[in-house]
């Protein structure tokens, strides 16, 4: 499978940060399907930075696999900072070997979109160990490609930040 170019550049960059700082990668993904955890696996030497991925597209395997309070799906919806932070969190609890994980849901498109919940809006969050949780609130343009190659980039990036965090 060809992945595009920026991706597996930041993918690669990102594992080489990972390796320097000792880091294992978890992710919990929604609107990507497993595109952020295929990226990084694309890049050599991904094996000893990725422990595991969840692809938790219905809201009862995000309630079942990782843990998300079906009170906080019914409170606030499945594309929400809190179940972006609760899927973040409870992927590092149950990834075995992770030190932090990275969790999205959103709205790819073209249709499912609302007034207050328009499509192209992701939430991402990202857990580490012993480190405050990070979290961004996106609406991207473009089709649903275009929306799910910058949520890919964007949890990239979130990952070096807290990568960045640690001792």
């Amino acid at each position: 499978m060809q992945i595009e170019p920026d991706i597996l550049s930041e993918a690669a960059k990102l594992i080489t940060l990972c390796k320097a700082k000792g880091e294992m990668i978890a992710t919990a993904e929604s609107c990507t399907g497993g595109l952020i955890a295929g990226g990084l696996t694309a890049v050599d030497g991904s094996s000893s930075v990725v422990d595991c991925g969840f692809v938790t597209y219905s809201n009862e395997a995000k309630h079942g696999l990782i843990g998300v309070a079906q009170e906080l799906l019914d409170k606030h919806g499945a594309v929400s900072e809190p179940v972006a932070i609760a899927m973040a969190e409870g992927a590092l609890a149950r990834a075995p070997l992770a030190t932090m994980a990275i969790a999205v849901t959103g709205i790819a498109g073209p249709g499912g979109g609302s007034e207050e919940k328009p499509v192209g809006l992701v939430h991402l969050a990202c857990a580490g160990n012993d480190r405050p949780a990070l979290h961004r609130r996106r609406v991207y343009d473009g089709d649903r490609h275009a929306v799910r190659k910058a949520t890919i980039l964007e949890a990239y990036d979130m990952l070096s930040e807290m990568a960045g965090k640690s001792k």
